[in-house]
Parts: structure tokens; C-alpha cells; sequence
């Protein structure tokens, strides 16, 4: 279906404190997927790259501690964050409230098939994002 309810979004398993749903991918015949993600304070994701992948966060509300190479930022809402591919990154929600973000990837299934992990591992969803 070309039209996608966001509150009818599929929810991936994702981690901890961080929940992650797709609003537009396969499922709609595309080769890149959107996504909306709730973090809460404290949770995020480790250490890692996309080769070959860009990946774009548009933080909708709360605040990012992230990490891009080798420098840090701290992003709050109304601001867009571009990832290159192959630049390692890492991100926790910061502050009393959730982040709330889009996020897009030119490739469906990426998280599995070109992300490489510096630390901990890969979500639990990865095979199905």
C-alpha cells in the first residue's frame, strides 16, 4: 500500500529502551526504508558503520549524545543528522524525555547485511529492517 498510516507502522524488535518502526520499505516495494524511532533516556545503539550506506536522523524531539568519527555532538530536536557511509557513530538518548526520530536508508536491510559493530551488537530486529 502506497499510503501508510504512521500509527499502523510495523514495530521491529530493536533494543532495550529503544523502539524502532518502519513506515515505508519492502513491504511497499521500495529499495530504501523510513522509520520512526522512540529512544529513552539512556538507551541507544553502540559503535558502528554502514559500508556503502548512508543513513539520515531527522531528531523530531528530545536530545542525542552522538557520536560521529571521532567527534561528538550533542543534536536536539529540529535537527537533522547526516551519516556517510562508513563513518563509524554511536547515539544515547540524553535529557529527561524521549528522542523521537525519523530516520532513512537508501537500502532495505542494511542493518544486517553492511553494518559492521565496534561494540556490543547487532539489534534484535536486524534481519528484519
Amino acid at each position: 500500500m502506497p499510503v501508510v498510516p504512521n500509527a499502523e507502522a510495523q514495530e521491529i524488535p530493536w533494543r532495550p529502551g529503544y523502539r524502532n518502526f518502519v513506515l515505508a520499505g519492502q513491504e511497499q516495494g521500495l529499495g530504501c526504508i523510513a522509520g520512526y524511532s522512540v529512544i529513552e533516556p539512556g538507551a541507544g545503539a553502540p559503535l558502528h558503520a554502514h559500508d556503502g550506506v548512508d543513513e539520515i536522523f531527522i531528531v523530531l524531539e528530545g536530545t542525542l549524545d552522538m557520536r560521529l568519527g571521532d567527534e561528538r555532538y550533542r543534536v536536539e530536536a529540529n535537527h537533522t543528522i547526516a551519516i556517510p557511509a562508513g563513518v563509524p557513530h554511536a547515539f544515547v538518548a540524553a535529557g529527561p524525555t524521549p528522542v523521537r526520530m525519523f530516520t532513512f536508508m537508501p537500502r532495505n536491510r542494511a542493518i544486517a547485511e553492511a553494518t559492521t559493530y565496534f561494540e556490543g551488537a547487532p539489534p534484535a530486529g536486524a534481519g528484519q529492517h
